[in-house]
Parts: structure tokens; sequence; C-alpha cells
């Protein structure tokens, strides 16, 4: 019991560490003059987060459930250790609370560069107070009380360790935001096109992804919340994952994307093998995970250009390809490449429930998180003045003269692309 409450706690702290990698890897991607503001919103969600997570979201996510919909207690944590429920108690609490950290500080990144810090603070609250907790109870509402008989598990619905239910959430509230608030100035010119803006430090994102790396052992290998003898080789299979993922996203891009965006799609595609075996790691072989994270990889260009070229959704980290398009993936690899005796049906009627989970997590996220960004845009403002844009984010309100910023503001170009968002 103790081993298993010191590994879980251990996992647990590599979990949060990701909060230091997604602030390394978004700060690198994204332009000089944003770097401070990025970096200082990967710290507020995770404030914001915590005291979200621990008044109301802990509850609605794990508490005793309601109709399979929703959990109605352990508010603030009370009783968390008489309840009956995981004997791991306040530990469980704190492991929980990382993997909903990740949820929020991926929004941070793909709304980055042109959004407000006060509406940004406010959306992440909401979103560790609702949206990540509802959806996480419906899958994993049965983590703390095995009585629990939330609707999607029921259903047999498998994530092991959050392709959806963290990566996809985020990244669809990511999605709607970005949409809402309308692309960088100058990131699209009159005909739509791409315009190149220069990355910080493509150095300080690969420090980020090595980061990332190394806590998603203990995002993927504490999810068992047990050392027992299943940690082995879902961190063999974390790892294998992300190292074809890289590989193949590299060579796709190389030879088949004529080099564009080679380097971000590298790294992003390093990212999206994790993102991907997060799901299955606990069902595949070590085989199949080198060939979850080569599919994977490819997955993560073809998204990356969808929705940065082709939709113009301006996403200046990619968070979208790498933890939405590569969480949906792998998601729907548990039916594709699970071990049939681990799985909850059989391989064709699982991956009908795996598609449905997909699907149900895509339209309550993006419904909540359009009521949301559309609250916020009639209250605070979503957008920053073109003017904090063009200088640089400064959150205690001060804007500061810098260099311009690349490409021409057009804005004729911009009211046409955001389509009077």
């Amino acid at each position: 019991m103790l081993t298993d409450q010191l590994w879980v706690l251990t996992a647990g702290a590599l979990v949060f560490l990701m909060q230091a990698g997604f602030l390394c890897y978004e700060s690198g991607m994204v332009r000089e003059n944003h770097v401070t503001a990025v970096a200082m919103k990967n710290v507020v969600d995770w404030i914001v987060g915590t005291l979200a997570f621990f008044f109301i979201g802990f509850a609605l996510m794990f508490g005793h459930s309601s109709g399979g919909i929703i959990g109605t207690d352990l508010f603030v944590i009370e009783g968390l250790d008489s309840s009956g429920g995981s004997p791991l108690g306040a530990i469980f609490f704190m492991f929980q609370l990382a993997f909903a950290g990740t949820a929020l500080t991926i929004v941070s990144g793909a709304m980055s560069e042109r959004t407000g810090f006060i509406s940004y603070l406010v959306g992440a609250f909401f979103m560790g107070l609702v949206i990540y907790p509802v959806f996480g109870h419906w899958a994993w509402g049965t983590a703390f009380f095995s009585d629990n008989k939330p609707w999607l598990a029921q259903l047999g619905f498998m994530d092991f360790a959050g392709s959806t239910v963290v990566h996809s959430v985020g990244a669809w509230v990511s999605l709607v935001g970005i949409w809402m608030v309308g692309p960088r100035l100058g990131r699209y010119n009159a005909k739509g096109e791409i315009q190149p803006f220069k990355s910080y430090s493509l150095a300080l994102s690969g420090l980020g992804v090595f980061i990332l790396w190394f806590g998603w052992w203990g995002f993927n290998g504490g999810s068992t919340l047990a050392l027992n003898d299943q940690v082995g080789l879902i961190i063999a299979n974390t790892n294998l994952a992300a190292a074809a993922g890289g590989l193949s996203a590299f060579l796709h891009s190389f030879f088949y994307q004529k080099k564009a965006d080679l380097n971000e799609k590298f790294l992003g595609g390093i990212l999206g093998g994790l993102v991907a075996i997060t799901a299955c790691c606990n069902v595949v072989s070590p085989v199949n995970a080198v060939m979850v994270g080569l599919l994977a990889g490819i997955v993560h260009n073809l998204g990356f250009d969808l929705i940065i070229k082709k939709l113009k959704l301006d996403d200046p980290v990619g968070a979208i390809p790498v933890h939405g398009v590569c969480g949906a993936f792998g998601t729907l690899c548990v039916a594709l490449f699970g071990k049939a005796e681990l799985l909850a049906h059989p391989r064709l009627e699982q991956i009908g429930v795996q598609l449905i989970g997909i699907l149900v997590c895509f339209l309550w996220t993006t419904t909540t998180a359009f009521v949301m960004y559309n609250a916020l845009k009639a209250t605070v403002g979503l957008r920053v003045s073109p003017q904090e844009e063009k200088a640089g984010i400064n959150i205690a309100g001060e804007v500061e003269e810098t260099s311009d910023i690349d490409g021409d503001i057009d804005a004729d170009a911009l009211r046409a692309l955001m389509g009077g968002r």
C-alpha cells in the first residue's frame, strides 16, 4: 500500500513537471515579444485550475454519481480519506489535479499572442470547474468510487490515461477559442495565404519536448494507480510511440511535404505519438506501440496542414493537431491495436464505442466552450488591442513599443478571415 502511494505521488510529481515542459515548448514557439505573457499564462492556469478543481471540479468528476452524469460529493475534498473510496485519498486528488492542469494549459499556447490575460484566466477557471470534470466523470467516474456507473464508461469506452479525456478536451476548447478570437495580425494576407512568423527559440521548445516526454512516463505509468507489473510495459510503450512519432513526422514532412514547417512537425510528431499512445498504452504490445506512433506522426502532419493552412485557424504552437487530432486517433487505436482479450467488447463493437466517446467529447467540449467564450467576448472581451498585440501582451496592462510584428497588418483580411467574430 505504501509502495503504491509513493509511486502515484511520484508519478503525480512527474505530471506536474509537465507544466514546465509546456511552458518551455509554448514559449519557444511564439514570437519573442509574447514570450513573457505565454509563460505567465502557463503559471496562472495552474493556480486557477488548482482552486477550481479543489472547490468543485474534483467532486463533479469523482464524487458519488447521480445518474451516471455528475458527481455529487467530495466538494473541497471534504471527507476524502473517510469516504470509502480509493485508499490513495489526498494522493489521488493531487494526481488527478496534475491531469486537470495538463488539460487547461493546452489552451494557453493555442490562443497565444492575441488573447487578453483576464479573459484567459476566467476561461481556464471555468474549464477546470465544469468542462473538464463533467466529461471526465462520464469516462473515469469509477476511478475513486468503484461502484459508480458513469454512462460512457458503462458503454465500455476505454481511454486509459486520457488521449480524449485530457488532451482532446483541451484541444477542442482551443479550437473554439482560436476560431472565436481570430488569427494573429499579419498571419494571413488578403488572399488567405499564410505568412511566416519567426519562433522565439526552437531550442527552448526542444527542451520542453524532453521535459514533457519524461513527465509522460508518470502520466501513463501512474495511471495504473498502483506499482504493479503493468507499469514497466506501459512506460516502454509510451517511449516507443514517442520515438516512432517523431521519426515518421520528420520523414513524412521531409519527403512528402516539401520540408514545410519541418522543425515544428518533427517536435509536434513526438508529442503526437505521446498523446496517441496515452489511451492504449495498457492494452497494446510494444510492436503495436511503435505502429501507433508511426501513424500518429503522419496523422499529426496532415492535421497540422488542415488546421493551419486549409481551415486557416491560427494555432501558434500546433496544439490542435497534437492534442486533438492525435488524441482522437489514439483513442480509436484502443480498438484498432489493443489485444482482443483486454477490450471491453469485440473489436468492431469497440470501434463503435470509441467513436461515440470521441464524438461526445467533441460535442460537449465545443458547445460549452462556445457558450463560455461568447460570454467572455460580451463582457471582458477576448482579444487585446492591435497596439498591444503588436508590442507584446503585458499582464500589467502596459504597452511598450517594440519591433514590428512579422508581416503586414491587413485589417480587411483579418475581418474577412474572422467572419465578423
